[in-house]
């Protein structure tokens, strides 16, 4: 009966580690580094600014042509 559990409790050992290294891949994966080019954008907000100063200061130099008049 002794033998029978050796062998049942061996064949169960042999069968596990059969199976983990049966059913085991070895998987590689190859990673590039990635480029990270700097990115360039202009925002023309001076155009928008300069408009309404001059609008601003158009309305105060024509009020000041009506008080010099």
């Amino acid at each position: 009966m002794m033998k029978i559990r050796f062998y049942s409790s061996l064949y169960l050992a042999l069968a596990s580690l059969s199976a983990v290294f049966g059913f085991s891949s070895c998987a590689t994966v190859e990673v590039e580094p990635i480029e990270v080019k700097p990115i360039e954008i202009n925002v023309n907000v001076r155009v928008t600014v300069q408009k309404e100063l001059d609008d601003f200061f158009g309305e105060l130099d024509a009020q000041e042509q009506e008080i010099t008049n």
